[in-house]
């Protein structure tokens, strides 16, 4: 059985998840420079540990309303294709192991998310968990 780590968070109370490989920290809100002429979903920039990184809000990024941030927002750090970003979402919570085998590929609509964000769902202990799709959110944000 070949298995998948991930880190599950929410936004407008869908679960989705991003691969453990690629997650660096989560993190608290914190304190972002706008940078102009940026997408609306491209938050700004934040100096973390030293490295100026992009930030996004996925809300915004998956076409979703836009949301204040609350305790519970979190800025996911990722580094993917060689390059930092954080992605702000709801809340983050757990970390799984989900069996491969039950990962299928997204049908063309998945309620109100672009569907070229998302690769697979897993239906795992009657949760239906969406996998963000790095690849295209980084294509678009850089």
């Amino acid at each position: 059985m070949s298995v998948k780590k991930v880190i599950v968070f929410e936004m407008a109370e869908k679960e989705y998840v991003v691969g453990v490989d690629v997650v660096r920290s989560i993190e608290k809100m914190q304190s972002i420079t706008r940078v102009p002429g940026t997408a609306p979903y491209v938050k700004g920039v934040m100096n973390l540990r030293g490295i100026v990184t992009p930030i996004l809000d996925l809300r915004l990024r998956f076409g979703l309303k836009g949301k204040e941030a609350t305790d519970d927002t979190r800025m996911i750090m990722i580094s993917y294709d060689e390059k930092e970003m954080g992605l702000i979402v709801d809340r983050a919570h757990d970390v799984l192991d989900i069996d491969e085998r039950s990962i299928e590929l997204a049908p063309e609509a998945v309620g109100s998310t672009k569907t070229e964000l998302i690769h697979g769902i897993a239906n795992v202990n009657k949760r239906l968990l969406l996998f963000i799709e790095l690849e295209e959110i980084i294509k678009t944000a850089s």
